[in-house]
């Protein structure tokens, strides 16, 4: 049996919410039964409501990063010039695809503990009007920094390019949602601050969008990358494109289910809560933030710089031996520099935050070896 630590405070996956847990077991039914698609239906209808979007949105049966792909693949012409805003790993990461499907990629960059200006956005667009898509990841978290979404999307609006984002590690944890954001391609998580499991892809996708994907002879089509293939899935007695992860089905409508119990507002305000008695305790120890102003943090994790007096693994191994918390360490530029936890679902209480920061006080009084 897998050790499971008390308290599993990384940026991703999360600890699943107990509902989630519980509607994992219920029987597999059949995808082509009337009742299970009907069931179906009514959960991207849920989904649908949650992201506040007006058309139905596309379940990718694959963890978020295929849905980045698909989109990139989908929306991403052979002559399109695509800005693609940095601000961290997985923003960087983006370009591989982006240069794989258009015709040049622009980068508009940062440091890693900085964040994306709207207004260099708007003047990166002023100076290349043959900017057709802009790409943002909205919370890098390896980074812990968090992009002013609905600002640089009223900039890409203005400009009338398509904005595709990755909000995987926001959506739920506070208030981003795609047409408010003027996002074309929105993508996330269920295994994030829905404190569901890994395993699916919700993706909003604009109206616009969609007509340009249908105008696209290089979107994917019979491959595990098309967004076309699910574009009116849900819709019942047509075929899934593959067969879905019924079970991950189940989990997202006990996530979706418990996210508007509890109220949205009142889940952000939590997620807020638990990040601001993380970073209050973390500053209180004399502990650097990684991002160059709090301002910039996010409320779905926070990341802060490993003193100099020990590696980031041995702090890591001994918040999870000596105390049973699991963090997650830096990656790409970040690592070795920083520790990250994470405040998303499950986990975005501020008695969590509470009892890192204590751990940690315990570990940095003592005599301590890199």
């Amino acid at each position: 049996m897998l050790p499971i630590p008390p308290l599993m405070l990384t940026t991703g996956p999360v600890p699943a919410y107990p509902e989630v847990l519980a509607a994992l077991g219920k029987p597999v039914l059949y995808d082509y039964h009337p009742a299970f698609q009907t069931y179906y239906a009514g959960v991207v209808e849920k989904l649908r409501q949650a992201l506040r979007t007006d058309n139905n949105p596309v379940i990718m049966q694959g963890e978020a990063i295929l849905g980045i792909e698909a989109a990139a693949a989908a929306l991403i012409a052979r002559n399109d010039v695509v800005l693609n805003l940095v601000s961290g790993v997985y923003g960087k990461g983006f370009a591989s695809w982006a240069a794989r499907y258009g015709r040049e990629v622009v980068e508009l960059a940062v440091p890693y503990d900085e964040i994306i200006d709207p207004q260099a956005v708007r003047e990166a667009l002023r100076s290349r009007p043959d900017i057709s898509i802009v790409s943002l990841c909205h919370h890098d978290t390896p980074s812990g920094t968090l992009n002013p979404l609905h600002e640089i999307g009223a900039v890409v609006a203005g400009h009338g390019a398509y904005l595709i984002v990755d909000a995987v590690s926001s959506f739920a944890g506070m208030d981003a949602h795609p047409q408010d954001a003027h996002a074309d391609i929105f993508i996330t998580s269920p295994s994030k601050c829905l404190g569901s499991t890994p395993g699916l892809s919700l993706i909003a996708v604009s109206e616009r969008a969609w007509n340009k994907i249908e105008a696209n002879p290089d979107a994917p089509l019979g491959s595990f990358l098309s967004l076309l293939a699910w574009k009116g899935a849900s819709e019942p007695g047509r075929p899934f494109p593959v067969t879905p992860s019924i079970a991950e089905i189940y989990a997202l409508d006990a996530a979706l289910d418990r996210y508007t119990r509890e109220g949205p507002e009142n889940v952000w305000t939590r997620h807020a809560q638990t990040a601001s008695v993380a970073r209050e305790g973390l500053l209180g120890l004399g502990l650097s933030l990684w991002p160059k102003q709090e301002a910039w943090c996010a409320p779905t994790a926070t990341a802060f710089k490993v003193p100099d007096s020990i590696s980031d693994v041995a702090l890591r191994d001994s918040l999870l031996h000596d105390h049973g918390i699991l963090v997650s360490l830096g990656r790409g530029e970040t690592a070795g520099k920083i520790l990250r936890i994470g405040h998303m679902g499950a986990s975005a209480e501020p008695g969590f935050a509470r009892t890192i920061v204590s751990a940690l006080s315990g570990i940095l009084s003592r005599p301590l070896h890199p």
